[in-house]
């Protein structure tokens, strides 16, 4: 197989993980005899200070060409003062429109070896492995009219969707269900909102096109309180842009450890920008410690969502779990008795865990 993948490393530790994403892509190539071929572009602050925008047409075109995006991170307080219509979190924003990245996938699980920093006891969190899957493009984020009235002494924002736009994100989310436990969250505020009620209309719908995939209701409200009292009931979660974002980043919290969750955002055809959901953490930039693992697992979310890699992805996914059962940890993570290492020694002990011998001390001995 081969593939054309941009990398934007973007500010503060992207360029760090991006390159440790970029060293595992490689290992599984060789591994499985694909050719990944990569192109690295500006985004973010560091496209602010190069290019004067945080999003240049350069870097538009070439993720345009491309069969899938890998994005560090971007932001940081250097670019605190630039104007708001050209902060780095536009180059995020705007590379999604561009792309037309409808479906943002956060998957959450509890590492076994990571358990004891949840706020939630470890029977509670223990077996958790949920797929939250988000509008991306729609409702109050993006409905018009949203303005302020009468001297700013009243507001308006707008919940729109259109039915097509409901469709093929609950689509996403019976198909990621099918290949999952067949068991499908949908959550919404139908006793309330009409928006709500043509959701569920169009998730009945669907289900009988799914009739293998088990389909449940839960007002947002209940969603928010489960993940917290039994989050490992739920499988895949789907829902419309606003509960999407409070869920998933409630969700990112209960397993303890930020630096360790991936996410997605795609469209129809697969093409997606992979990121991990950890911020660009500035203070640490360029002494070595940051925690590759959340971008690696990113990586492995393209190699299954964007080219159909299930079994490379899923070799990725056990190579970063070995790494913590092994007691291996970056600063940001505490495993009692365990052994702390930098981003180059947990990205070289991943690909231990992933490769033969000799293409891992191939690939570790290049690590630059």
């Amino acid at each position: 197989m081969k593939k054309q993948i941009i990398l934007l490393p973007g500010d503060g530790i992207g360029r760090e993980i991006i390159h440790s994403a970029k060293v595992v892509l490689n290992a599984i190539a060789s591994e499985y005899n694909h050719e990944f071929t990569f192109h690295q572009h500006a985004i973010g602050g560091d496209a602010i200070d190069n290019y004067g925008v945080p999003l240049p047409e350069d870097t538009v075109k070439a993720c345009h060409n491309a069969d899938a995006v890998l994005l560090g991170a971007v932001g940081g307080p250097k670019w605190d003062q630039v104007p708001a219509n050209i902060r780095p979190e536009k180059g995020l924003l705007g590379i999604r429109k561009e792309l037309g990245l409808f479906a943002n996938l956060r998957p959450v699980k509890g590492f076994k070896s990571l358990l004891h920093a949840s706020p939630l006891k470890q029977e509670i969190i223990e077996g958790s492995d949920i797929l939250i899957i988000r509008e991306l493009t729609g409702g109050l984020y993006f409905g018009q009219p949203s303005e302020r009235r009468n001297n700013g002494n009243s507001v308006v924002d707008t919940l729109s969707y259109t039915r097509e736009e409901m469709e093929r994100i609950i689509d996403k989310g019976f198909q990621s269900a099918r290949i999952r436990k067949k068991h499908l969250t949908s959550v919404d505020k139908a006793n309330v909102l009409e928006s709500s009620r043509l959701w569920r209309e169009v998730v009945e719908e669907k289900a009988k096109d799914y009739p293998d995939v088990t389909v449940e209701h839960l007002l947002v409200d209940a969603a928010a309180m489960k993940l917290i009292t039994n989050p490992s009931q739920f499988d895949v979660i789907v829902t419309e842009n606003l509960f999407g974002d409070i869920l998933s980043d409630e969700a990112s919290v209960l397993t303890g450890s930020l630096g360790m969750l991936p996410s997605a955002s795609i469209r129809t055809d697969g093409v997606g920008l992979y990121e991990p959901v950890h911020g660009s953490a500035p203070d640490i930039a360029g002494k070595g410690i940051a925690n590759p693992l959340g971008m690696i697992l990113s990586a492995a979310l393209m190699l299954r969502h964007s080219f159909g890699l299930d079994e490379e992805a899923s070799d990725i996914e056990k190579a970063v779990n070995e790494c913590l059962e092994q007691g291996y940890h970056t600063a940001d993570l505490r495993i009692a008795g365990g052994t702390q290492v930098g981003t180059e020694e947990m990205t070289n002990l991943v690909l231990e865990n992933l490769t033969t011998k000799s293409i891992s001390d191939c690939i570790c001995n290049s690590y630059v």
